[in-house]
């Protein structure tokens, strides 16, 4: 993988490379962890050779090992800025923590043993290595060399032998005693000066016979610590040990202290934990406040402190993965009060219970550096839920999070709901789909289960129910493809030409009471059922309105493909396999739903003929408000907020491709409003929609396969229509330009992209603003092909005559449940102009507009109302794009790509000039490729594992800043005072010193290790090559700060130590002197 890049876009259209990556979320696959106690940090090692630190809320770093390979093992040189790790590969490495961006500065690799543990003791220079062959190395930390470690005694001092496999050991802080773990469930704990056999056994979990004999055995007991205090009871914490008949009984971590014992249970499988003491002297009273517990997928820290040992608060974004991420979306830029907003109804969603003391790893500093404009990251989850995220800078923190699957009953897993509502196997509130307008904090939702639901924001709390429901059911010609070899005399169908036949429009409980016809075939039945029962909305997201397909004859829907909304408009739209539907959300009315053949009308280039018409069911008047015919449905006035409930056509089955031909079987759709009353708006419920489809393009994989499989059928030709005649909608642009070729002002518009490459316009009539906007309809006319491009068409945007980038327009926020005086500033604020940046419909006939379009394959640039190509560019000629978008940059605006071969692409506009290609990440599953967007001023993310995050940049204003935006991990901080050892241990001396290693390990005595045990391997640049690595003006006061820090510090030291070898002197000179005169009138025989 390709390490970063970043992109400046400048007059010439250059861009230049450079580093910049930021990760979040938890590490993928956790396997080590250690934790320093001076600094406050805490590092976590993954299968993969990640390194993740992590300070204090807002401080992080993300580290890889080239290799790759799973990190083992992780040892902090406590307080001196470093730490070291071994890796399942044999190699250990010391990386430099004194910068913000980490760096190896040392490796070695061993050749003839596996590493399976390491160790370092507080402030020791020497590296103990244990290998699989019983051998422990000596490495030296400041050389980081082998030394020759002395020859293993025959014959040891001590020798403790157990009959169960011993997990782990901890000592007292004497030394005097130290505890196993063992495999049937038992600790053992033992004295040095003992006779061979344990001192205690302790079975935790265990059932005490009444005989006296063995307890039962238990699960092994994986790791135990051992940790003493002052003033009570020692901490003894340990991971398994359980018995065995708790079966399906979630990990546990336990918690012995005096004569209690706390069990904890853990929502995920343990990895390892660590306790958090307030001394790093291990031959000190501990002291333990808190344990940190790494699980496969949370970092837990209990509080040891407090009754009841609660956990304390996560600060880090480590929940991405609560439920699986299915979709995202990343805005720059954004309105300066939307995350006060949001931060202020998602903080009345926090949990309560948590301790009250402050989350204790705290180590490291903040950047200094500044970002001017705000991010937030919206990320969709397969459980329904989507979540708001502060992504300002280079942090990552949760702002509010939203539960659509409230809005529907919950399954009750009996075998009839499954066969009526369920097109997927699991996860049917996933969220697919997501459409977002800043400015006026409306968010529309696809879900999996052919659902779109459209919220509002409010600051005040509301309560809705159900109150009506109506149902229409057309049917509609067969369709005959160009393959069947249908008459070409023929006309084509034009919209409205199908005879609509009512359905009883009596008000049913629910939508599934038809849920089977009289041959026992499902129909009219939504994928999910509503919840019937008033639904309390809490400030924050509140259902303004919620659209399902529902089974036609047995056949299941089609699963939305893509989705826009339009809040100046009023208007919101999706697409499927099928077709389109136009729904107005201020009048909660159906205003089109087309197949894509409908959209052509006699232009369609492909000649798809239609059979002969069918016979009706029963005739009825047509009422032209789209130039068809519609049918009145009964109206009645409710408040606010309707359910829509639009059917498929039965061309799909529910098998995995859900293809049949294009030639079976009647096309029908329902309609289904459910109104809901959430305020005071009346609306008419009248519908002109007729549904003209046929089955999805072969090939096309649903978002739902989350498989690694990227094998799509793409037509490298818009005129290959043997190998695809299926035309699904894959791409929607609301916007003010000239719908028609030769227009010679600007209206509101709808932009169409399809599956085959054509550009379609749909032009839109819109009422006033105000009172007539609620009441007048909104006509919708299809006003033909625009453009046609190689491949499925991915980004639609346009520019103004000058290149500049023209933005929707949009209605500002306004508190949609306010009453009396807030009342009427809604209504001031409804009846307000849309915010638009078009030009003015008094511009002469000429080239004002360039419409950008970009598909799979290729980029085209369009002038509009004449609809001339100016600029074209083919992108990839042997993959295709997965994401393409239109962002604007800090001194221009640019075509960003990220292809299926991993190479990631800029073009200028609008002359398409290719500013970028660099192969960054090859695309190894579909995750990435449903997560990967870009955004605006160079910003660009993804989801690189299952629980993570990452985040990249192609602006190379955003690299120069990034040094001073890093956070630090290493801050100088005064190691604590050593334990006092008492007058006698001194006197008598006690514990080896350094010098006692110096002289075993050293050089000097022992000589050097083989070469060929182990390979030196120096670091990319050496010490002052990272140094170095590390620039800006902030950096290098940084830098200038510690080492005058670390001076002082080591001023400090010398001169305790001058000053305590004076005190020594003065000691001696005095004990001599007392001597001398004791001894002064003694002869030699009298001593």
């Amino acid at each position: 993988m390709s390490p970063i890049i970043s992109v400046k876009i400048r007059l010439a259209g250059l861009i230049e490379p450079g580093p910049w990556t930021v990760r979040h979320g938890f590490p993928y696959q956790p396997s080590a962890m250690a934790h320093d106690p001076v600094q406050k940090i805490l590092a976590i090692g993954t299968q993969s050779g990640a390194l993740r630190l992590f300070g204090r809320p807002g401080v992080e770093c993300y580290c890889q090992h080239e290799s790759g390979a799973a990190v083992i093992s992780l040892q902090f040189l406590i307080n001196e800025g470093a730490l070291v790790s071994a890796l399942a590969d044999d190699s250990v490495h010391l990386w430099n923590l004194r910068q913000k961006r980490p760096a190896i500065l040392h490796s070695l690799k061993f050749n003839r043993e596996r590493i399976t543990f390491v160790h370092l003791p507080f402030q020791s220079k020497w590296l103990y290595i244990g290998t699989e062959k019983g051998n422990i190395h000596i490495v030296n930390v400041e050389s980081f060399t082998l030394s020759v470690p002395p020859p293993r005694p025959t014959h040891p001092d001590s020798r403790y032998t157990y009959d169960e496999a011993i997990h782990s050991v901890a000592w007292h802080h004497e030394g005097k005693q130290f505890i196993c773990s063992h495999s049937d469930g038992t600790l053992t704990i033992w004295n040095i000066k003992g006779q061979g056999k344990p001192f205690q056994t302790i079975t935790p979990h265990g059932k005490q016979p009444k005989d006296g004999k063995k307890p039962e055995p238990c699960k092994p007991i994986l790791k135990v610590e051992y940790k003493t205090t002052r003033l009570g009871d020692p901490f003894m914490i340990l991971s398994g040990g359980l018995s065995y008949d708790t079966v399906g009984r979630r990990p546990c971590l336990t918690v012995m202290h005096g004569k209690s014992t706390a069990v904890l249970e853990m929502d995920y499988p343990i990895v390892d934990f660590l306790t958090l003491c307030e001394t790093p002297y291990p031959n000190d009273f501990q002291e333990p406040y808190a344990v940190v517990v790494l699980l496969e997928k949370d970092l837990v820290v209990i509080d040891l402190a407090q009754n009841g040992y609660p956990i304390f608060e996560n600060p880090y974004p480590l929940t991405i993965h609560e439920s699986p991420v299915t979709c995202c979306e990343y805005i720059a830029d954004c309105p300066v009060d939307l995350i006060p907003a949001l931060y202020s109804v998602g903080s009345r969603q926090k949990r309560q219970g948590y301790s009250k003391r402050e989350w204790p790893i705290s180590g490291g500093n903040w950047g200094l550096g500044t970002q001017s404009y705000p991010e937030i990251i919206i990320t969709g989850h397969a459980d329904g839920t989507v979540k708001f995220w502060d992504a300002s800078a280079i942090m990552l923190q949760v702002l509010y999070k939203l539960k659509t699957a409230k809005v529907f009953e919950k399954s009750r897993n009996n075998k009839e709901d499954k066969q009526n509502t369920e097109i997927v196997d699991e996860d049917p509130f996933a969220i697919q789909i997501m459409a977002w307008c800043p400015e006026s904090r409306i968010l529309c939702l696809a879900g999996v289960s052919a659902n779109v639901i459209i919220y509002r924001f409010s600051k005040q709390d509301i309560t809705t129910e159900v109150l009506l429901e109506v149902r229409l059911q057309y049917e509609v010609n067969d369709v005959e493809s160009p393959l069947d070899g249908g008459g070409g005399d023929r006309d084509p169908p034009t919209p409205g030409a199908a005879s609509p036949s009512p359905q009883t429009a009596g008000p049913p409980t629910h939508p599934s009471t038809s849920s089977n016809s009289s041959d026992g075939v499902r129909d009219n039945v939504p994928c999910l059922k509503y919840a019937t029962t008033p639904l309390k909305q809490s400030p924050g997201y509140q259902v303004e309105l919620v659209v399902q397909l529902v089974w036609v004859s047995g056949e299941p829907p089609q699963q939305i493909t893509s989705l826009a909304l339009n809040s100046a408009y009023g208007l919101i739209v999706f697409g499927n396999s099928n077709g389109l539907a136009v729904v107005d959300y201020l009048q909660k009315t159906v205003l089109l739903n087309l197949g894509t053949v409908e959209l052509y009308g006699s232009n369609d280039p492909y000649q798809r003929q239609p059979r002969s018409p069918r016979k009706t069911r029963q005739p009825s008047g047509g009422n032209g408000r789209f130039g068809g015919n519609f049918t009145d449905v009964t109206t009645k006035q409710v408040d606010v907020g309707s359910y829509y409930c639009l059917c498929d056509i039965n061309e799909c089955s529910a098998s995995e491709d859900r293809c049949k031909s294009p030639t079976s079987g009647k096309l029908s759709f329902s309609v289904c409003v459910i109104s809901v009353c959430t305020g005071a708006l009346p609306f008419f419920a009248i519908s002109s929609t007729v549904l003209l489809s046929v089955c999805p393009p072969r090939g096309a994989n649903p978002l739902d396969h989350r498989d690694n499989s990227f094998s799509r059928s793409r037509s490298s030709s818009v005129t290959s229509i043997d190998k695809e005649v299926r035309e699904a909608i894959t791409s929607f642009h609301f916007c003010e330009t000239f719908a028609r070729k030769g227009d010679s002002a600007v209206a509101p518009c709808l932009f169409v992209g399809t599956s085959l490459g054509t550009v379609l316009a749909v032009a839109l009539n819109l009422p006033p603003a105000g009172e007539q906007r609620l009441l007048q309809p909104v006509i919708v006319l299809p006003s033909g092909t625009v453009a046609r491009l190689k491949g499925s068409i991915l980004r639609m945007s346009f520019l103004d005559n000058t290149g500049t980038f023209l933005p929707p327009s949009f209605e500002p926020w306004y508190e949609p449940n306010a009453t009396g005086a807030d009342g009427e500033e809604r209504d001031k604020a409804r009846k307000r102009r849309p915010v638009s940046v078009s030009p003015s419909t008094s511009q002469e006939l000429q080239e004002s507009q360039y419409a950008v379009v970009v598909s799979e394959k290729q980029a085209k640039v369009i002038a509009l109302p004449s609809q001339n190509c100016i600029f074209k560019h083919s992108i990839t000629e042997t993959s295709f794009v997965l994401r393409a978008d239109v962002v604007q940059m800090n001194i221009g605006n640019c075509v960003a790509c990220f292809c299926a071969n991993g190479h990631i692409m800029a073009l200028s506009l609008p002359g398409l000039r290719p500013l970028l290609d660099v192969n960054y990440l090859p695309l190894t599953d579909m995750r990435i490729a449903r997560t990967f967007c870009f955004t605006n001023l160079g910003q660009a993310m993804y989801l690189t594992s299952p629980t993570e995050i990452q985040r990249i940049t192609y602006s190379q204003e955003t690299c120069e800043n990034l040094q001073e935006m890093l956070g630090e991990l290493f801050t100088p901080v005064e190691t604590p005072e050593a334990p006092n050892r008492g007058f006698f241990k001194g006197l008598f001396g006690g514990g080896a010193t350094s010098l006692d290693r110096e002289e075993l390990f050293g050089e000097t005595q022992a000589g050097k290790a083989s070469r060929g045990l182990a390979q030196h391997i120096p670091g990319p640049q050496g010490l002052e090559g990272m140094k170095g690595a590390a620039s800006g003006v902030v950096a290098d006061l940084a830098r200038a700060r510690i080492a005058l820090d670390e001076r002082g510090q080591k001023l400090g030291e010398l001169d305790e130590r001058t000053a305590a070898m004076l005190a020594s002197a003065d000691s001696f000179g005095k004990h001599a002197h007392d001597m001398m005169l004791k001894c002064k009138d003694k002869k030699w025989y009298q001593f």
